[in-house]
């Protein structure tokens, strides 16, 4: 077992190299006239972020030059034109697809050099291509020096006739043409009631490359409001590219900080949310200390006098045989009722068992990814490397399999005395087959579910020919990092956990020694007329409001940053809200987990997981707000990413909140049994 674990280590280890070898292939340091890659990523519609297509799915054309740093013989016909750039697993996921532009800038701090190509005549397919683009405002993006630059493919604007009545180029005669560019678009709102206006698409583009001493420090790419051209089938198209070297004193350390948008993620709101959760925190907090300190100490107190009562054998009793103080009659009801079930195991046990190792193991993962994000300074900012999120995703999924099988291992270990076939056969046969039950389910339970969903949202993108397609190679990789790492990780810890000292007792005997009461062997029954505020089902969504109260701002910050162009870099304040959610979900299941023990219901354990989880669907009801009401998007490409990966959300997140919610109300079970005098 040793050998085995130390070899499963050392893949760790090669994993963890191999993962990160990537960021410092280049120091982004260039000397005089030596060349610079400009990359062209993807094309696609402004309203969704994830219907893009490759750059040259339009019919554009690239500058004919020869003289690429790779092209060994003189007389080769072939550059580095739309050649694949070597992307990495995060990338792919992350849906970057670069390909070498065939430009040829090198960095030369001179006057501007303009590079141009020219189109076929246009065909009436290239044509529809360009037209239904520059309609549905779709944007292109590229790559220089790992520096996004975005611009858009054209606009739609009122045709502009000559002096015979014939469509001509639309001409620019006011001394600002970007102004006045920008009231015509404000004018075409609703394109569908202007008939008469034209697709016309961009034809210069101005690159300006700000540089410090020997690096790339900004890039900006405009396009030319006076280079529109009016699109119809037959014509030619010139295509220019005009680069310019600006020298600046910016530093290159805090070049990518214009791309955040400091304004919109540190606004005051931002900041009065998490003191509002914090708030919520304290009430809570106070609430559930209010129920130990004062209503606990009540029943202690009352418990007890009937405990010494009934022991002592005192003669003044009803006529049910319960004792009376003061002559009125001390009530035996209440949580202490069910002290016999109350350890009795969950309904389904090894899926109970599987889905707390599996929400363990996402707790552990969120925390693990945010702290990698957060400590950014130090390794490098997890935004200015693309597909570096992804990357600690897959590593810290890949590490905390252990913790998955440790905690569902465990978990099945200690409960499983208490279920009615482990009493039914005495053997270990039995126990043996459903601890791998608990082990396969742990093991199968979310690459499962994520690659089902994953799996049909990449099959609609692969019909549709997007770039958002992950690669069957990628797919092969993942596959082996699972097979290999974190399959042979989840079986070492769950045979850990199931070997390993559980409980009260610490021992390894029965299930007298995991908890402070003794649970029967026949169940009581639990009543059926309660209040509302005594049933799961009434008390469970009540539970969950208050949780996704406490992080719904902040859910509105990382959909934003999904789904329109932002770039999440507030780990901080992620980190803040991650720890209030923790207390909240864990306050709110101690509350919900006390009215059920008082109405005598003890099957608190999927009472307490649904109190957490019930979050999950909030997150959800609020996904489906957010498309309606906050986005444009459209289509059912669009329509099937948003839905597929919210869905994967508001699972993960549910599993993640469900797990939070019974480890608190587990605690407070055993606290307050632990403490009460039974027979």
């Amino acid at each position: 077992m040793e050998r085995l674990r130390g070899r499963v280590l050392f893949l760790l280890g090669l994993g963890l190299i191999a993962s990160t070898a990537h960021a410092g292939t280049g120091d982004h340091r260039y000397k005089s006239s030596e060349h610079v890659e400009l990359w062209v990523n993807k094309v696609g519609p402004y309203a969704n972020p994830q219907e893009a297509y490759e750059y040259y799915t339009l019919p554009y054309c690239a500058p004919d030059t020869k003289h690429h740093p790779d092209e060994k013989d003189k007389g080769a016909d072939k550059g580095r034109f739309n050649e694949w750039k070597i992307q990495n697993i995060g990338e792919y996921l992350g849906g970057h697809a670069l390909r070498h532009s065939g430009h040829d800038i090198t960095f030369d701090v001179g006057s501007p050099k303009t590079e141009s190509c020219k189109t076929k005549p246009l065909t009436d397919e290239e044509t529809s291509k360009f037209q239904k683009a520059v309609r549905d405002r779709w944007f292109y993006q590229m790559y220089l020096d790992d520096l996004p630059v975005w611009g858009m493919v054209g606009e739609v604007l009122p045709a502009s006739k000559s002096a015979d009545g014939k469509e001509t180029d639309f001409a620019f005669s006011e001394k600002d043409d970007r102004d006045r560019l920008d009231q015509l678009l404000a004018q075409a709102s609703d394109l569908s009631e202007q008939s008469d206006w034209k697709e016309y698409i961009y034809t210069k583009r101005n690159l300006l490359i700000s540089y410090n001493k020997d690096q790339i420090v900004k890039v900006d790419l405009t396009s030319d409001p006076k280079s529109l051209q009016l699109l119809k089938p037959g014509i030619t198209i010139e295509f220019v590219l005009e680069v310019t070297f600006e020298a600046t004193e910016e530093e290159f350390h805090s070049r990518f900080d214009r791309y955040l948008d400091h304004d919109f993620f540190k606004h005051p709101i931002h900041w009065f949310s998490v003191f509002n959760s914090f708030m919520m925190v304290l009430f809570l907090i106070g609430l559930v200390a209010l129920i130990l300190l004062r209503t606990l100490k009540k029943d202690y107190a009352r418990y007890g006098i009937v405990y010494d009562l009934e022991d002592a054998g005192d003669e003044e009793v009803d006529e049910d045989g319960k004792p009376l103080v003061a002559g009125e009659k001390v009530e035996d009801a209440g949580w202490k009722q069910v002290h016999g079930d109350v350890f009795r195991a969950p309904q389904f046990l090894p899926l109970f068992a599987s889905l707390v190792g599996s929400g363990w193991q996402l707790i552990v993962l969120t925390l693990g990814v945010i702290l990698f994000a957060v400590m950014g300074p130090l390794h490098g900012e997890v935004h200015e490397e693309r597909g570096e999120v992804f990357h600690a995703i897959i590593v810290c999924y890949s590490l905390s399999s252990i913790v998955a099988g440790y905690t569902s291992g465990s978990f099945f270990k200690m409960y499983y005395p208490t279920t009615a076939a482990a009493r039914r056969n005495t053997s270990a046969k039995g126990g043996t087959s459903q601890w791998q039950i608990t082990m396969g389910v742990t093991i199968l339970l979310t690459p499962t579910v994520t690659a089902g969903i994953l799996s049909f949202v990449n099959a609609v993108s692969l019909f549709y020919g997007t770039i958002n397609t992950i690669p069957f190679l990628v797919i092969l990789k993942l596959f082996f990092i699972w097979v290999f790492i974190s399959v042979p990780l989840c079986v070492v810890g769950t045979l850990m956990g199931r070997h390993a000292r559980v409980g009260a007792g610490g021992g390894k005997g029965g299930a007298a020694e995991h908890f402070p009461c003794r649970v029967n062997a026949i169940p009581r029954p639990i009543p059926e007329e309660v209040p509302w505020y005594g049933r799961p089902q009434g008390l469970i969504p009540l539970a969950g409001l208050l949780s996704f109260g406490s992080i719904f701002i902040e859910l509105y910050y990382v959909l934003t940053s999904l789904w329109n162009y932002k770039f999440y870099h507030v780990y901080g304040f992620l980190l803040g809200v991650y720890s209030i959610l923790t207390i909240v979900v864990g306050m709110t299941s101690i509350i919900v987990v006390y009215f059920c023990l008082n109405a005598e219901n003890y099957l608190w354990q999927w009472t307490a997981f649904g109190s957490g989880a019930s979050t999950a669907g909030y997150v959800f009801l609020y996904g489906i707000y957010y498309f309606l009401f906050k986005t444009q998007m459209n289509g059912f490409l669009q329509t099937t990413f948003y839905f597929g990966y919210m869905s994967l959300i508001a699972i993960h997140l549910g599993m993640l909140c469900g797990t939070l919610g019974h480890w608190a109300a587990s605690r407070f079970v055993r606290a307050i049994f632990q403490n009460v005098k039974v027979d």
